[in-house]
């Protein structure tokens, strides 16, 4: 996609900015010189300045019939081009107003796409961030994953090119917003990729790949350095798969950092879940390759920090492996020796994401992290809690940095439903031969995974279960069906606000 930014109608001051276009569609340039020959999108408090935009008095009249009857989006094929008046909801609060102009502005981009459109002009009057919300929903709207289909020409959405007209929105923020959702659209990528096609091995060269293309480094341990850093946790759950896994280590230190020590983004990093002996039925088990949706949030969460030049030291850590039931699968009653040395009775095989999370959180150690951010889709219980709605989190971090979080949250519409956390929930994971179980029984299955892994860690720390906004059944306005890339416009919203 490549967007262009206008100061003014009719100037050619404009902003080029390229995305992936095998999963966004929107990959050619087009110059201008005036912005009214083209697909026409208006977006603002009340429809005025009704001349400048080529509409017929029955048109006009049309439009304001529309409007007067509380219409919000309203929609005029002029056959050579698509008109589109929409208008902010002013009786929502400020984050449900971002949210519906990110929904209308997805559900406009089906429209062009289904008109063949090839171009649109955003011409917007409301104030940046709303503006940027609308752009952002149109972008991420338009994502497709195809690639593997064989004949794409009916399928591909045709729309490529944006042209926007706004007065208060600079280069730098279209540009930032294009390395976001560029992000986000990479990890949709990873996520809807099968396992046949993204082993651990394959993921991680994904990573190294990104680094070499945002300016990180990354390194990524095999089997044998795995092995000698005693990670019982990750070979546990690796011994049922002929593939390899890997841990991965990403690092972006940039000059004039905010922090000293550096924040830790760790993902879980299951390529598919079989459920392993604690075998998963058929139902539960067709979606299964979105188990490694937190290793790409923390990924291409490093990807854009690093592209957009965000002043935040940051490192990820990505535990890799499928859970297969083949070979020397680990078997429920198996006593698990972890990185740091305590043992675990594993009695679900199916519980195998907290396993290989408490050895990265165990290596994390070593970096005296400021914060730990760790993403994974744990529990069913989360997504039972909450549904889709939101991720529900839980930690040991300051107030101050959960409510600096959920209001990025809030911003982005990553709302974070915080579980209480009481040591009591121990209780549930004490085993009778081992430092503990790995799994708490049948109540609060979110919140003792979540006590877990608090376990192997030693700084603040913040869990966000991702179990249902990562992979969701049906299309939800600029989220995808399949990969949505939860999380990484969260934690983008919050560093940026840190180092304000």
């Amino acid at each position: 996609m490549y967007l262009f930014v206008a100061s003014k109608k009719g100037s050619n001051s404009l902003r080029k900015v390229s995305y992936n276009k095998n999963s966004i569609g929107m990959n050619s340039i087009k110059k201008i010189s005036a912005l009214k020959e083209d697909n026409l999108i208006i977006v603002a408090k009340t429809f005025k300045n009704k001349n400048e935009y080529d509409l017929t008095n029955e048109q006009v009249s049309y439009i304001e019939k529309q409007i007067a009857n509380e219409k919000k989006i309203i929609t005029i094929n002029q056959y050579t081009r698509i008109v589109c008046v929409v208008l902010l909801d002013t009786k929502k609060e400020a984050p449900q107003q971002k949210e519906t102009l990110r929904k209308a502005g997805s559900s406009l981009t089906t429209v062009l796409n289904e008109h063949k459109k090839k171009s649109a002009i955003v011409s917007s009057s409301l104030d940046k961030k709303q503006s940027l919300a609308f752009i952002e929903g149109m972008i991420l709207g338009n994502y497709q994953f195809i690639k593997h289909k064989t004949h794409t020409a009916k399928d591909k959405n045709t729309l490529e090119t944006l042209f926007v007209h706004a007065e208060d929105i600079t280069d730098k923020q279209l540009e930032e917003l294009s390395i976001v959702t560029e992000a986000v659209c990479k990890a949709r990528d990873l996520v809807n990729e099968p396992v046949n096609y993204l082993n651990a091995t394959d993921l991680a060269h994904a990573f190294v790949k990104m680094g070499k293309e945002a300016g990180f480094s990354v390194e990524v341990l095999n089997k044998a350095k795995i092995t000698s850093l005693k990670m019982g946790g990750l070979l546990a759950v690796n011994a049922g798969s002929v593939d390899a896994p890997t841990f991965s280590i990403m690092e972006y230190k940039p000059k004039g950092a905010v922090n000293k020590n550096p924040y830790v983004l760790v993902g879980k990093g299951v390529v598919y879940d079989t459920g392993g002996l604690s075998i998963k039925p058929t139902a539960g088990m067709d979606t299964m390759k979105c188990d490694m949706a937190g290793a790409a949030a923390v990924a291409c969460l490093m990807y854009a920090l690093a592209k957009a030049k965000v002043p935040v030291y940051a490192i990820a850590l990505v535990p890799a492996t499928d859970n297969r039931p083949g070979f020397n699968a680990f078997a429920p009653g198996d006593i698990i020796t972890m990185h740091d040395g305590s043992t675990v009775e594993m009695l679900n095989s199916d519980a195998e994401g907290r396993m290989i999370l408490a050895d990265a959180l165990s290596y994390a150690k070593k970096y005296k992290p400021e914060t730990v951010f760790e993403f994974s889709t744990l529990t069913g219980a989360a997504a039972a809690a909450i549904g889709a709605f939101g991720i529900v989190t839980m930690g040991t971090a300051s107030d101050k940095v959960k409510n600096k979080l959920k209001e990025s949250g809030n911003n982005v519409y990553e709302r974070l439903a915080e579980f209480p956390f009481w040591e009591e929930y121990d209780d549930l994971l004490k085993s009778d031969i081992a430092d503990r179980k790995n799994i708490g029984g049948p109540v609060a299955g979110a919140i003792t995974a979540g006590r877990f892994l608090v376990k192997y860690t030693n700084y603040p720390y913040v869990h966000f279960d991702i179990a249902a906004p990562a992979f969701i059944a049906a299309k939800e306005g600029y989220r995808s069906k399949g990969g949505t890339g939860v999380g990484i416009r969260l934690l983008f919203d919050y560093f940026k606000e840190l180092t304000k």
